[in-house]
């Protein structure tokens, strides 16, 4: 795995690329959730999607894929409606769903983030909307910020064809209007199974709030959320593990 993401012990080969910038910022702690630092992935204002899901009662499933699952997870799990946002693997087999595996580049898994959410608070498009302007840029092809490989690409598992047909018309509204400096190079897989991360992986964002890749790169997707989508926002987040516990 690369960057400065690994879980205390865990450490990749490519600790030092990251790890002074990343330190510099981490000084700060935990204050810099007061403040919208900047961070290896600018948030982009733009528009929402000119075709949505209608609402409907119940919940339904996304699942998204846009680098590291830490801070897709984080920032999903502080959008209202979602009910719950389980970090996991997908787009692979279920022998290969595990981190270190994954983790090769072999399996074509892509860490990925289940999302379930109810239609009449948020929907399918608003997720959308949310995944492209503030979880990850769309435009880097295999990579998000310091990690490297196809288990980072951008990818939406689209759990209908009618999800499929919402994220293929909004990825070409946004090229057409030319809100990114380069084009949209998110891929659509469909029939694909969602396999959940370990435990040691869920909540990572808030269970450690001063980890240095947290604070550098996904801390500053959470303020941007609250900053440029005030309604959707949550200030508490719907956890994995507490969920696991009751």
């Amino acid at each position: 795995m690369t960057g400065i993401r690994e879980p205390v012990a865990r450490w990749s080969t490519s600790f030092v690329r990251s790890a002074l910038a990343a330190l510099m910022l981490a000084a700060a702690g935990a204050a810099l959730w007061q403040t919208p630092a900047i961070s290896a992935e600018a948030a982009v204002v733009i528009p929402p999607p000119a075709m949505d899901e209608e609402p409907a009662g119940g919940t339904e499933k996304a699942v998204f894929a846009g680098g590291c699952f830490w801070g897709v997870q984080g920032v999903f799990q502080h959008v209202r409606g979602v009910t719950s946002a389980v970090s996991g693997y997908a787009g692979g087999g279920k022998d290969t769903a595990v981190y270190e595996t994954v983790g090769t580049g072999r399996t074509g898994h892509a860490e990925a983030v289940e999302i379930t959410y109810e239609p009449t608070e948020v929907t399918y498009g608003q997720l959308l909307q949310v995944y492209f302007s503030v979880a990850h840029n769309p435009t880097q092809l295999n990579y998000q910020g310091p990690d490297r490989g196809p288990q980072y690409r951008s990818t939406i598992f689209a759990e209908s064809d009618a999800q499929k047909k919402i994220a293929e018309s909004y990825i070409a509204q946004l090229d057409k209007a030319k809100v990114f400096p380069e084009p949209i190079v998110t891929t659509l897989e469909t029939g694909k199974p969602f396999y959940p991360a370990e435990d040691y992986h869920q909540d990572f964002l808030t269970l450690n709030p001063t980890y240095p890749y947290i604070v550098y790169n996904d801390l500053p997707k959470v303020e941007n959320l609250k900053t440029l989508f005030p309604d959707l926002y949550s200030e508490k987040p719907v956890l994995v593990l507490a969920a696991n516990k009751s």
